[in-house]
C-alpha cells in the first residue's frame, strides 16, 4: 500500500533537514535535552501568502524569510539558536516543486544559522499558503532580555538601518525603482541580529517587525517609561535618504526590518559599540528613556516635535 502524499512529502523534503531528536520525524514528537544549565527562549511566527509575503514569491524565498523572522526573536532576547518546529497549510493544488524549493531554502538557512528541523505538521487548506515556525533558542538562566526592562536614563539604540522593510516592498511592487534588488532582498532576507553579547549590557530588547515607532511604542508601555527618538538620528540606507523627511516620520513605521531595538544605560554605551563591531553590525543612539507615562514622541534635530505617521503594521 502506497502511502499518503502528506507522508511522502515529509519524507521527501523535511526528513533529510531532521535534527536527531526529530527521530526521522517519524514519530508523534520530537525528544531533546536542553543544554546544561541553560534557560529555553521559545517563540512562533506564521507568515500568510499575501499578508505576510507576495503570493507570487518563490518558495525558497518565503522559507529563508520564516525562518529568519524567527530567529529574529531569539535574538531579541539575547538568546542562540538551537532547533524549530514546522507547520505548513497549502491549497491541494500547489505543485511538488513547491515543497522541493521550499526545503531547500530551509536547508540554505540551517546551514547559515545552526539550526535543525524537529518535527510540525502538514495540512491542506482552501486558503492561500501560510506557514508557521516554533523556534526553539537558549540562554543562561535569568539572561534573558524582555522588552520590559527600559529605565529612565537608558538610550535607543538600534541596529543595521531602518526603512528598507518597506521600500523593499515597495520595490517588489513596482513603486521604487530597485535596479540591483538590494531593496527587495532585504524585505525578503531580513538578517537576524544573533552573536550579540547584550547580557549586562542591555536592559531591554525587541526586534522591528511592525515598524520603529510602533515596536519602541511597545517598549516603552511594557517598561513604563517615557521614550523620546531623535529622528535626525534614526540611520537609513542611501535609498531611504532620498526618499526625505516625511519617510524618516511616517515610512519607518512600515515594519519588516528586523532590527533591534535596545535599552542601553550610557555607561554601556562603549559595551555595545564593541560587542556589535565584533560581528559587524553598526548600531545607533537614536533616543533616551526618562521618568513618566509609558509612550513614545519623537523630535527633529532642533529638539521640536515632530507629529508622528501611522503607528506601524498590522496583521489584522
Amino acid at each position: 500500500m502506497s502511502l499518503p502524499i502528506e507522508f511522502t512529502r515529509i519524507a521527501k523534503h523535511f526528513a533529510p533537514l531532521a535534527a536527531t531528536g526529530g527521530l526521522g520525524l517519524t514519530d508523534d514528537a520530537a525528544v531533546i535535552t536542553p543544554p546544561p544549565n541553560r534557560d529555553l527562549v521559545i517563540t512562533a511566527d506564521a507568515m500568510v501568502a499575501g499578508v505576510h509575503f507576495l503570493p507570487s514569491e518563490a518558495p525558497e524565498s518565503v522559507a529563508r524569510k520564516l525562518l529568519r523572522v524567527n530567529l529574529s526573536d531569539i535574538a531579541a532576547m539575547g538568546a542562540e539558536p538551537l532547533y524549530y518546529l514546522l507547520t505548513v497549510s497549502v491549497p491541494r493544488d500547489v505543485p511538488e516543486a513547491w515543497f522541493k524549493g521550499f526545503a531547500r531554502g530551509l536547508a540554505a538557512d540551517q546551514a547559515r544559522y545552526g539550526v535543525s528541523l524537529l518535527g510540525g505538521d502538514s495540512t491542506s487548506t482552501p486558503g492561500p499558503v501560510t506557514v508557521s515556525v516554533t523556534m526553539f533558542g537558549h540562554v543562561a538562566p535569568g539572561a534573558a532580555l524582555r522588552r520590559s526592562g527600559a529605565k529612565a536614563g537608558d538610550d535607543l539604540w538600534v541596529t543595521g538601518v531602518v526603512g528598507d522593510g518597506v521600500l523593499g516592498l515597495w520595490a517588489l511592487r513596482g513603486e521604487r525603482n530597485d535596479p540591483d534588488g538590494s531593496l527587495a532582498n532585504r524585505y525578503r532576507f531580513p538578517e537576524p541580529r544573533l552573536g550579540l553579547a547584550l547580557a549586562g549590557v542591555a536592559h531591554a530588547a525587541m526586534d522591528i517587525s511592525d515598524g520603529l515607532i510602533q515596536d519602541a511604542g511597545h517598549m516603552a508601555r511594557a517598561s513604563g517609561v517615557r521614550l523620546v527618538i531623535e529622528l535626525a538620528n534614526v540611520p537609513l540606507s542611501p535609498a531611504g535618504r532620498t526618499e526625505g523627511a516625511d519617510f524618516v516620520a511616517s515610512g519607518v513605521a512600515g515594519g519588516d526590518d528586523y532590527e533591534l531595538l535596545l535599552a542601553v544605560p550610557p555607561s554601556n554605551a562603549a559595551a555595545l559599540q564593541a560587542t556589535a563591531r565584533a560581528v559587524g553590525v553598526d548600531v545607533t543612539r537614536i533616543g533616551k528613556f526618562s521618568a513618566g507615562p509609558g509612550d513614545v514622541s519623537a523630535v527633529d534635530m532642533a529638539g521640536q516635535p515632530i507629529e508622528l505617521g501611522r503607528g506601524g503594521w498590522s496583521h489584522f
